[in-house]
């Protein structure tokens, strides 16, 4: 069973333009999609199109339309009431690909609720394969969040503590480095922009310009304390950075239709992967198969299998970094 956390969910509405984003001007859309998401609900959307078990946990009212909508979609999910609706995201993606998000903050979660909601997971993670905690925070909850409610969950369940892989950005990621080892998660799943960010010192073109840059930006984080790190790129496809090797993986090119949860079906397919008992570089070529998917599919659309063109994958180790797995 593989747990999601999204803790400021969102329904997420795309619409496609015909002509290129012309800011003053007034454009037709040539299609919309509105889906129910936030990072970690993608996440469970692709495991459970791929047969996997899972269970996506969020705050919101039953009868907001986010949460309405997971229960017609029947996806599994246990969700904490709450008296405010949740946000809705727009996304504008151009004939290219290029893609313009434009997020609202949702709603206000006061100290009681966060609590309620650390103790929703704690009851819906206990003897679980792996708990993923993914996007962005709620105004006004503590940056630290995330590293905490890692650290509370290993101390509270001990043994039946699931792996713990965090997806976040902005401050909320930098304070997964800010504590002890305990609120280190197993998983780290950063872009290059946030990869950057945790690195110091390098802009995410530099990332995605050099691999090995990148590989040793990852490794940094091993030895912060990190499990693993799986890097999307963009274009230059992933890295997965463990203590047993590195590797990089990329996909053949693409047209590119909309990137709106590509990283987050990337993840999906990563734990998909673990969860068959694949070996790393195979967890990596299921990872960016599904990215890659995810691109050329419309809004959020989360891939199903039918959709990877796994073949279309190549993994090479990087050389530099010691040690190997099979």
């Amino acid at each position: 069973m593989i747990i999601t956390l999204t803790a400021n969910p969102a329904l997420d509405k795309t619409i496609e333009l015909g002509e290129p984003l012309a800011p003053g001007a007034v454009q037709r859309a040539v299609a919309s999609h509105v889906q129910a998401a936030g990072k970690g609900v993608n996440v469970s959307r692709a495991i459970a199109a791929a047969g996997g078990a899972t269970l996506a946990v969020l705050p919101g009212a039953s009868t907001d339309p986010l949460v309405t909508a997971l229960a017609h979609d029947q996806l599994a999910h246990r969700n904490l009431p709450i008296a405010e609706a949740l946000r809705t995201n727009t996304t504008l993606t151009d004939p290219d690909g290029t893609t313009t998000k434009i997020n609202e903050p949702g709603p206000v979660l006061d100290a009681q609720q966060l609590a309620e909601l650390g103790e929703l997971v704690a009851e819906a993670a206990a003897g679980a394969s792996w708990l993923v905690m993914a996007g962005s925070l709620p105004p006004g909850v503590p940056a630290g969040f995330y590293a905490q409610l890692t650290s509370k969950l290993r101390a509270a369940l001990g043994a039946k503590c699931p792996k713990i892989a965090v997806d976040t950005s902005g401050a909320p990621l930098l304070e997964l480095f800010a504590h002890g080892q305990q609120h280190i998660p197993d998983l780290v799943k950063p872009n290059a922009e946030e990869l950057a960010q945790l690195a110091g010192g390098y802009s995410e073109a530099a990332l995605e310009g050099s691999i090995e840059l990148a590989a040793s930006c990852a490794q940094q984080l091993l030895d912060r304390g990190a499990g693993a790190v799986l890097a999307t790129l963009g274009a230059q496809g992933a890295l997965l950075v463990t203590k047993q090797g590195a590797w990089h993986g990329s996909h053949t090119p693409i047209i590119p239709r909309s990137t709106v949860g590509a990283g987050d079906s990337s993840l999906a397919g990563y734990l998909l992967a673990d969860a068959a008992g694949a070996s790393a570089p195979e967890r990596l070529r299921n990872a960016v198969a599904y990215g890659a998917a995810a691109t050329q599919l419309p809004g959020s659309t989360i891939p199903t299998e039918s959709d990877l063109t796994a073949g279309a994958v190549t993994v090479s180790e990087l050389t530099s970094t010691q040690g190997t797995e099979s």
